[in-house]
């Protein structure tokens, strides 16, 4: 029971109920653009794409995606590296029943940062921001780890966000690596929303 129970998220409404440091809190309360935010802290900023490809979502995302049971989604994992290093990993489901008018950039962002797209689309609209622990056991752990080449944390703190378009609906989570806490305001870019 409890292998089964590591591998799903416990998801709170609200970020002081995962116990994340003040700075991480910080972090996962950004309003706005984290990728505007992440720019305002770095000399250089670029999306690394990991992979973009159908897959089954994982067990604590379909209901979030309005799916019964863990089905087939398109998926897109990527690390927001700040200055060389990475500082958050991207994890983006959105399924298959959604439309190109729903998601219309989403099949050709290559290694943009969606963040770009969905705060500047007058037609997307953000739901809540929901707060986990994510530990080793849990599938997003591992795919940090393999994404960063074995690192050895056991534990990171995550935020997720169901976005919708038309019909459509996308759920963005983003696994914060303690690196970015390094990360300080540059005063060379303005943190625009």
């Amino acid at each position: 029971m409890r292998s089964a129970s590591l591998r799903l998220a416990a998801w709170q409404p609200h970020a002081r109920a995962v116990r994340a440091p003040e700075k991480m809190r910080d972090w996962l309360t950004t309003e706005g653009s984290l990728t505007a935010r992440l720019m305002a802290h770095s000399e250089t900023f670029r999306v690394r794409r990991l992979h973009q490809n159908s897959a089954t979502c994982l067990a604590d995302e379909a209901r979030a995606i309005g799916l019964a049971r863990p089905g087939r989604v398109w998926e897109r994992e990527v690390l927001l590296v700040c200055d060389g290093r990475p500082r958050v990993f991207g994890h983006t489901v959105v399924p298959t029943g959604c439309t190109a008018s729903d998601w219309p950039l989403f099949s050709a962002l290559g290694e943009r940062s969606l963040g770009t797209t969905l705060f500047y689309d007058p037609l997307v609209r953000r739901g809540r921001l929901e707060y986990a622990r994510i530990r080793a056991g849990h599938p997003l752990m591992e795919r940090v780890r393999a994404a960063l080449g074995g690192a050895e944390d056991s534990l990171y703190y995550a935020r997720r966000c169901v976005y919708r378009r038309r019909q459509g609906l996308l759920l963005v989570t983003e696994v914060f690596l303690p690196s970015v806490l390094d990360l300080k305001p540059t005063g060379t870019q303005q943190n625009t929303k």
